[in-house]
């Protein structure tokens, strides 16, 4: 089964597609875009899957050792599914929402004291990630394919890309009801940090894959 979508800008300089196929093992998403316009086009963005888990205590990235990330608050969008405490401890209190403070990613106007307090850079040292934390990460120069694994529900998935050379990966923590509103994990490939360049009068394509090998 496929879906396709197609919108194009209101000057008819820059058309996209987005197609999602769902096969019995395999759900597939591709974005192409065609800038018919005569200059370059710059573009930021990611495409977003929330996965199932029982609990993100039992979940588990493998293969991102080694790859640079770069930690953020989620941006929030319509479908976001964001916990009302994510990136809170304990008995931490509250001044605004996440929606006041991050309303976009690499607002300019920002003081380099609120940028300061949100980044946060490093490299992966687990090729066995548990995601039982709340975590919102960009990975920069992460593996074409890494795998997704719930030991609860005794399953996997294999996230693949193309196209795109970043990867987010967000958790909601465990601090939540098994099996729950929140017993997911976010999963997408990204252009957040670098944007894509399009010449003019070029295409280009970027897909995700995810893959049940349990199937």
């Amino acid at each position: 089964m496929q879906v396709e979508l197609i919108c194009t800008s209101s000057d008819g300089k820059i058309e996209a597609k987005y197609m999602v196929t769902l096969q019995e093992d395999l759900l597939t998403s591709e974005i192409k875009i065609f800038n018919l316009g005569m200059a370059s086009f710059r573009m930021t963005g990611s495409v977003l899957s929330h996965l199932t888990v029982s609990t993100p205590e039992a979940s588990y990235a493998v293969g991102l050792q080694g790859s640079d990330f770069f930690s953020n608050p989620p941006f929030l969008a319509d479908f976001s599914i964001i916990p009302p405490a994510f990136g809170k401890t304990k008995n931490q209190p509250s001044k605004k929402s996440f929606g006041e403070i991050f309303s976009s990613w690499g607002t300019k106007n920002q003081s380099p004291e609120k940028i300061a307090e949100k980044e946060l850079e490093g490299e992966e040292t687990d090729n066995y990630k548990h995601l039982t934390d709340d975590m919102s990460k960009i990975y920069k120069n992460a593996p074409r394919n890494f795998t997704l694994i719930d030991r609860g529900r005794r399953n996997s998935v294999v996230v693949g890309r193309d196209g795109f050379k970043e990867v987010y990966l967000l958790s909601p923590g465990s601090r939540h009801e098994s099996y729950g509103r929140y017993s997911y994990i976010c999963v997408g490939q990204a252009a957040l940090l670098q944007p894509i360049i399009i010449e003019s009068q070029s295409e280009w394509r970027g897909k995700q894959s995810l893959h049940n090998p349990n199937m």
